[in-house]
């Protein structure tokens, strides 16, 4: 440790240097607490001596918006960049990771060693946690201040955490979020691994968007930031109370298999509110075998509750407590136990608190880790029992409720992690959108100078995408609006069309059910004149003449998309109508979306429940419903200029959708549809068709959610030798976690290509595939080939690791790399014909590595 100031020769037994250029030798690390118009220098410097990672300790670089502030910073990361020099900060407190006695911080209290990392753009939140912590005996594996995140940022310390295998769980402190796409990435490979916990504060800042449309109006900022948290797998907390708790469970808790809770307590009011607590939170009650209900008749008095929660009245003594709870220990039907306990003059609250110890002592020492929670209810009386709880790493609260939210927390993280990992389904039907055509509605009105689409170019633009619309046609004036009517035959709708009247309904744009022409032309004429008096500068191009839809069990939907700053687009769901903005029953997702994606932004309205149907009312047609959210999606993925659409009111019942009116505004964008978007959409691009010398024709693409089945029929066509060669261990089976994880994959840091038979990407029989997975820097990536044995000799393999070479090339990947089993003669023939260097590995006789560098250097690799 070197100390750099050139007023002093000593500080606390450390020499100091006058400057950096009198180091003896680079220092691997820097920390930077000088006034800030000396730090771009310093980062320079260090750079070009070799240093690699500088901590920023000072503030004064545009955190409160000034001007100069932000010149020194830029200056600061123009020093760093030309060297790969990260920069931590500034205005940070600093680093500690306590299990290699690291500490540059000014923190006042020294962590003490665990397995979860805090990450926090806070310091003052960071000494709270840590504070408190250290109290209760919780210790850290890390503990980072990103201060101003000027460049290393959440997305850079998710990649590094994910793979320490020292931080079993990840909690983070968040003010806002930098390079979203990268953040997404980056937390959805962190979420897959271990838990990643979140508090964001800011839930209420108002939106500076001024909103247009109804999606507009009920999307917010927060709302956002929640709909990229549950995407990505990540558990969200509100306050800092929530925190604590998720700090102490994952802290102590093993995994939690399931969300049934079973309830022991010395105090009956106390156990209805915890049930209570678990009731709201979405929790079970753990229902008891006739085993364990035998045990506790035998072991508690005949006055005990006889149910979940188990209610040992107020003298239960130590001996009790332990009988009553190695009973729930051994019940298979008990996910976790939550002990409470209530002050009273007949039994000692440490006695009771020993007794739990020793009881859950008695079964981890069996190689069974029960999960145990609990709360001594109470005041300073119960000190003496926390204490022990906590000095024997029991996790341990100061009321019922904050155990429940505790254990909640982590089922609702489990249950998180399973819903994105189920496999989709295929959709309804092929889906091909014109979207020539939709680019070709949008640029007419983008030549027009108008940002709004009329009605009836937005529902062409729904047309060309397959959405089912109502029949519209436009008429000049009113004489022409009944000649529309005429040819209809049937009651109509009346709709003013004006690129400058976006609320219809408002300004009495909107008449329904006319029954004749006749009624159609004068309502036209008042029509007019209402609107006129209303916006009197309003361009009226003519009216919109429609059938009047009456369906008996339909419901109102509203399916939207608007773009956020950060996030870029955003899609919503819920319930329609005008009133959709007072009802405020919605909720939205990022998109790309895919049909279990849509389902689940489905199931978090309150609107979805009529959908399901009753024994009144048939059910709405779902698919439909997902499938029409699917389209939109796909939409987004495809249109940069659309930057704002309402499809309101979508019309749902039991046969199908129908969208009656819709808004989309547009503006001419200089960047690509994919690179607004927050999470990297499917690779259209890269589909191909091929023949084969024998004529064959087969079909390569990205993989997809989707293919999950296909991959387990390629699995099945592998002999156990071919598994192994290909997966360097014996599996009898492929698990569905493994298949999920290979399958739903994050298409900017990695990419399988798969190719199967048939002409179309629809409904392919898979061959095999390759896939490459890369580091976060893109410095390298592994790649893996999969073929059928019974696909093998068509030149497959050869072109297969050809494509995927030349797309790494394109992502400016430095190298790729494999591990092969010796043994596996074919693969590494296969290799060194493409170039690839083998080297044996020393340790692993059994194993080859084999490498080709794509760009001389890191820097080479950058675009």
């Amino acid at each position: 440790m070197y100390g750099v100031n050139p007023n002093y020769e000593v500080i606390d037994g450390i020499p100091l240097y006058p400057d950096i250029a009198s180091l003896p030798k680079a220092p691997e690390l820097a920390v930077i607490a000088t006034p800030p118009d000396t730090v771009p220098g310093l980062v320079k410097e260090l750079g070009a001596r070799g240093t690699k990672a500088v901590v920023v300790i000072t503030a004064g670089f545009g955190e409160s918006g000034g001007a100069e502030g932000r010149k020194l910073k830029n200056a600061m990361l123009e020093g760093a960049r030309p060297h790969l020099l990260r920069v931590l900060g500034p205005n940070c407190m600093g680093v500690m990771v306590p299990r290699t006695h690291l500490n540059v911080s000014f923190s006042n209290v020294q962590p003490l060693p665990g397995q979860i990392a805090f990450v926090a753009q806070s310091g003052a939140v960071q000494t709270v946690v840590l504070d408190w912590a250290t109290a209760r005996n919780i210790g850290f594996s890390h503990f980072v201040a990103l201060g101003e995140m000027a460049d290393v940022d959440f997305g850079d310390m998710l990649d590094y955490l994910a793979n320490d295998p020292y931080a079993r769980a990840i909690l983070l402190y968040m003010e806002s979020v930098t390079q979203p796409r990268k953040f997404m990435s980056a937390a959805r490979a962190a979420a897959r691994m271990k838990p990643v916990i979140v508090l964001k504060a800011g839930r209420h800042m108002e939106g500076a968007r001024a909103a247009a449309s109804h999606t507009g109006a009920l999307v917010g900022d927060d709302a956002v930031y929640d709909a990229a948290f549950r995407r990505a797998g990540m558990l969200r907390v509100y306050d800092l109370q929530e925190l604590f708790s998720a700090v102490e469970t994952l802290a102590t808790l093993p995994p939690i298999r399931g969300d049934r809770l079973a309830i022991l307590t010395n105090g009956g009011g106390i156990g209805v509110l915890a049930t209570d607590s678990l009731m709201d939170e979405g929790g079970k009650l753990a229902e008891f075998s006739a085993e364990t209900m035998d045990r506790l008749n035998a072991q508690l008095p005949s006055i005990w509750s006889h149910d979940n929660p188990v209610d040992m009245i107020g003298d239960a003594s130590g001996e009790r407590y332990a009988a009553a709870l190695e009973a729930m220990f051994n019940d298979p039907g008990v996910d976790a136990t939550l002990v409470l306990n209530c002050p009273n003059a007949m039994v000692d609250s440490a006695e009771v608190a020993q007794a739990v110890i020793d009881t859950y002592q008695k079964k981890t020492a069996k190689g069974v880790r029960p999960v145990l929670l609990t709360s001594w209810v109470g005041g300073t009386s119960l000190d003496a029992g926390r204490h022990l709880l906590i000095e024997n790493r029991i996790p341990t609260y100061d009321v019922p409720s904050d155990a429940v939210r505790a254990f909640m927390q982590m089922v609702r993280y489990q249950r998180n992690q399973a819903l994105l990992m189920e496999t989709p389904p295929n959709l309804p039907e092929i889906f091909k959108p014109d979207v020539e055509c939709a680019r070709g509605v949008i640029e007419k009105a983008l030549a027009e100078g108008r940002e709004w689409l009329m009605e009836t170019e937005a529902k062409e633009v729904l047309s060309a995408y397959r959405i089912p619309v109502v029949s519209t046609y436009f008429a000049e004036d009113p004489e022409k609006s009944a000649v529309a009517a005429t040819n209809l035959g049937q009651p109509v709708v009346l709709k003013i069309l004006s690129p400058d009247i976006l609320h219809k309904t408002r300004v009495g744009g909107v008449v329904l059910d006319l029954q004749s022409p006749e009624l159609v032309r004068r309502a036209a004429e008042v029509m007019l004149e209402r609107v006129r008096e209303a916006i009197p500068d309003a361009r009226i191009r003519g009216f919109a003449v429609e059938p009047m839809i009456r369906r008996l069990h339909a419901h109102e939907l509203i399916i939207g998309m608007t773009e956020d700053t950060l996030f870029g687009p955003v899609i919503l769901f819920g319930h329609g109508g005008t009133a959709a903005e007072v009802i405020r029953d919605k909720a939205i997702s990022l998109p790309p979306l895919n049909m279990h994606l849509a389902r689940e932004l489905m199931t978090r309205t309150r609107i979805f429940h009529l959908l399901e149907g009753n024994e009144n009312l048939p059910h709405a047609d779902l698919d439909g419903i997902a499938f029409t959210l699917v389209k939109v999606s796909q939409l987004v993925c495809d249109l940069e200029n659309i930057v704002e659409l309402d499809i309101n009111p979508l019309l749902a019942d039991e046969k199908d959708v129908l969208a009656l009116d819709a808004r989309i505004r547009v503006v001419r964008r200089g960047t690509s549809a994919k690179d607004r978007l927050s999470i990297c959409p499917y690779p259209k691009e890269l589909e191909e068709h091929i023949t084969l010398p024998d004529g064959q024709t087969l079909f390569i693409r990205p993989i997809r959610p989707e293919d999950e089945p296909g991959l387990h029929r390629i699995f099945q066509h592998l002999s156990p030798n071919e598994i192994r060669l290909r997966f360097l261990h014996p599996m009898q089976i492929l698990p569905h976690s493994l298949a999920a994880r290979l399958t739903q994959i994050d298409y900017d840091r990695e990419m399988a290509l798969v190719v199967g038979g048939g002409s179309t990407e629809e409904g392919m029989e898979l061959y095999g595939g390759v896939r490459i997975v890369a580091d976060p820097d893109n410095e390298n990536a592994e790649f893996s080939i999969l073929l059928r044995q019974d696909k093998t000799g068509l030149g497959l393999g050869p072109m297969l690791l050809r494509r995927i070479i030349e797309y790494a090339r394109l992502r400016h990947i430095g190298e790729i790399y494999g591990e092969v089993l010796a043994e596996n003669k074919a693969m590494l023939k296969l290799c060194e014909a493409f170039g690839f260097k083998v080297k044996r590995i020393p340790d692993d006789p059994g194993v080859v590595h084999v490498s080709l560098r794509l760009f001389e250097s890191a820097t080479d690799s950058y675009p």
